[in-house]
């Protein structure tokens, strides 16, 4: 009788041993697979008065403002871009694996003062807006693998946020593509005149030290390609080497028939879990091994153009 017992137990684990390698030998859904069976209400179309049309020489980038971690810097930006503060200004810094930033290049070293474009109406200075607090009323999506940098990680509104319920507070993540608020030494000297792209490996020791106002949302190739400054920091070393900046606009500025018609999965959807599944769990004929952990700058919101997927 022991001897059928055990007998039994060995050919059920078996069969589970099997079960799982024939489960692990099916190929993971693909990010294009899971997107295509997403149904409509899981996709967002950004409020016009929070998407920013900045058009350079190669083309518009469009980036998503963040109000509700940095209110008071995305009121000050929409300030400024309704003033056409950034028309005629450039892309003064790319340092290679960390930013490119735009701004008054006659507020950099060695520029003329007198010639810097007036604030208008928009505050020179602002509280520093590094961290909220943790609003349980806004949905959370969390990611299961930790983070070194802090307690927990995951998304909300569609961008990545770290967070310590220990203080009770949470800040945008310093993620590729991310946009974030120049400053100087004092916590509240970033206003939003100058802005810069993460377009490198995610320099986490920013965060909560710095302000993120919001995430590129198309057009990223036009700022991750420039060619990387040779001066310190990244800084260009002549003024013919910055890409000029034409225009930047809200999209409540244009007429709707010119706007993109972009879109962003929401982060709280069944289709971004099941690509967080994917990826932590995520195996094919070339990845045989699932990785089994997620980062939170390994994954984002993705983002369409007229119901086609894009990369930002």
């Amino acid at each position: 009788m022991r001897r059928h017992l055990v007998t039994a137990v060995a050919i059920a684990l078996g069969l589970v041993a099997t079960q799982a390698i024939a489960a692990q030998d099916k190929p993971t859904p693909t990010t294009k697979q899971l997107l295509a069976a997403a149904k409509p209400a899981e996709w967002r179309t950004p409020a016009p008065d929070n998407l920013l049309y900045m058009q350079l020489p190669q083309g518009r980038v469009v980036i998503e403002l963040a109000p509700a971690f940095t209110p008071l810097h995305a009121a000050n930006i929409r300030t400024l871009v309704r003033q056409h503060y950034f028309d005629g200004l450039a892309i003064v810094r790319v340092q290679d694996n960390f930013v490119t930033q735009w701004d008054d290049p006659n507020g950099d070293d060695g520029g003329d003062k007198a010639k810097m474009h007036p604030l208008g109406k928009a505050k020179a200075t602002l509280p520093p807006e590094f961290t909220r607090s943790i609003d349980p009323k806004q949905p959370w999506t969390p990611l299961p693998d930790g983070d070194v940098y802090a307690p927990q990680v995951g998304f909300s509104g569609g961008f990545p946020v770290a967070r310590d319920p220990a203080n009770g507070k949470e800040w945008l993540v310093q993620c590729y593509g991310m946009v974030g608020v120049g400053r100087d030494v004092p916590p509240n000297s970033g206003n939003g005149s100058a802005l810069y792209a993460i377009i490198g490996q995610a320099p986490r020791r920013l965060d909560h030290n710095l302000a993120v106002a919001g995430r590129v949302l198309q057009g990223m190739q036009y700022l991750s390609a420039l060619p990387r400054g040779t001066g310190p920091m990244g800084f260009y070393a002549k003024a013919s080497e910055r890409t000029p900046i034409i225009s930047v606009k809200l999209a409540s500025e244009l007429p709707p028939a010119q706007r993109e018609k972009i879109q962003v999965l929401r982060t709280s959807s069944p289709t971004f879990t099941a690509m967080i599944d994917a990826a932590r769990h995520g195996h094919n004929a070339f990845y045989p091994t699932p990785v089994g952990k997620l980062g939170i700058c390994d994954i984002h919101a993705p983002v369409r153009v007229d119901g086609k997927p894009v990369s930002p």
